[in-house]
């Protein structure tokens, strides 16, 4: 359970007496919490694990540190192919003719032929579920015009989601000078694209493809191996070594997993594997307080209404380890005596939300409805009280 809310705002005590401000008390644990098992020790150059509700990292390391990411790259692809099918720039059983430029990619590859007609929808499986090289670029110079323009533009929404440790020079990850991805950065284009497209997220989950007559399987194994993963990607270079971002989902919790440089496939799968389970063994969400809900109606001074209801504008969930959920502790700290006029939305103070001695959450608390400024009389009366108060 979490304690109760308390409240602090700077004024006096006459302004402590009319705003209504403790939520219900609740009873909290007399013991003291467990420790929490330490995160598993792996040999991944850099690797995070990340709560998708609450965007809190629950363990890293060098996960700011920009690397060779290799065919991780086509999740940006396939989030700018996702964008454009959603803004009805392209439909998904468009036609797109293959170019030599496609045809002629190395590595993997989905096994289009120059010339020929494939559809987004089936280029989208090509590069997601076989990892195609020339399935991305053929979407890249389809979405883009050319391959130069669809790369800017990876490079501006990287820079758009604050994807700082992030550069690309072509849509598949094929080795180049400057083509960077940290493993915060991965994560955070991971979960960006299951939040924008949850629909179109359904390709990653695809176990196998088949395209002119050639079946291939998913390389993201762990989708083979535990029922609640339910997509990600993998890539491989000399440089980069053996990568992988996945994500599941058990109990209501959605984690992502981003591990880089590992020696083998096998490690790529066991070390995303056991950051996973570590979360979903070790942690949960909670749900503080939902959004347009009232945490306290402190007093207006100078207002129609001597009370305005104040909360959060969207819900607010923190990650905890399982054994402290009784730890939890939220405090309102309103900015000072409230005047009028007060529009719905306005930022009057904060919430904060702390683990113990820790505070691990704060948002910004907002006016919940108008209250707009009283008669003559009222801003007299209000004005006297304010200067007494103070």
């Amino acid at each position: 359970m979490i304690k109760a809310l308390s409240t602090t705002w700077r004024g006096g005590w006459f302004a402590g007496l009319l705003a209504t401000t403790l939520l219900s008390l609740v009873a909290t644990s007399t013991y003291a919490a467990l420790p929490t098992p330490g995160a598993p020790d792996l040999s991944a150059r850099s690797y995070v694990l990340l709560d998708y509700a609450t965007e809190q990292v629950i363990v890293e390391r060098d996960a700011d540190r920009p690397v060779p990411p290799a065919s991780i790259t086509k999740l940006m692809t396939a989030y700018l192919a996702f964008q454009a099918i959603k803004s009805g720039n392209i439909a998904l059983d468009d036609q797109v003719t293959v170019s030599e430029k496609a045809w002629r990619m190395g590595g993997s590859r989905m096994f289009i032929e120059v010339g020929t007609q494939v559809t987004v929808e089936a280029l989208l499986q090509g590069m997601i579920v076989q990892s195609g090289n020339d399935a991305a670029t053929a979407l890249a110079e389809y979405i883009g015009g050319n391959e130069e323009s669809f790369v800017a533009q990876m490079n501006a929404t990287a820079e758009r989601l604050g994807m700082d440790e992030t550069h690309f020079e072509n849509p598949t990850g094929w080795p180049a000078e400057g083509h960077l991805m940290s493993a915060r950065d991965i994560a955070t284009l991971l979960s960006q694209l299951i939040h924008e497209f949850p629909d179109l997220y359904k390709y990653f989950r695809q176990k196998s493809y088949t395209y002119g007559g050639i079946k291939q399987y998913n390389r993201e194994k762990l989708l083979f191996r535990n029922e609640w993963v339910d997509g990600g990607k993998t890539g491989h270079t000399e440089a980069a070594g053996y990568c992988l971002a996945t994500s599941g989902a058990r109990d209501g919790m959605r984690l992502i997993a981003v591990v880089l440089g590992t020696d083998s496939d096998e490690a790529r799968n066991n070390q995303a594997e056991a950051l996973l389970n570590y979360g979903f063994r070790h942690f949960e969400t909670v749900d503080v307080r939902s959004g347009g809900e009232t945490l306290a109606s402190p007093r207006v001074y100078k207002g129609e209404m001597d009370q305005t209801p104040v909360g959060l504008r969207q819900d607010l969930s923190v990650l905890v380890p399982k054994n402290q959920r009784d730890d939890l502790a939220i405090s309102l700290k309103l900015d000072g005596e409230l005047t009028a006029p007060l529009n719905q939305g306005d930022a009057v103070g904060s919430l904060v939300v702390r683990l113990g001695e820790q505070a691990i959450a704060e948002r910004p608390v907002v006016a919940l409805s108008d209250n707009p400024e009283g008669g003559l009389v009222k801003q007299a009366t209000d004005s006297f009280w304010l200067w007494w108060d103070n």
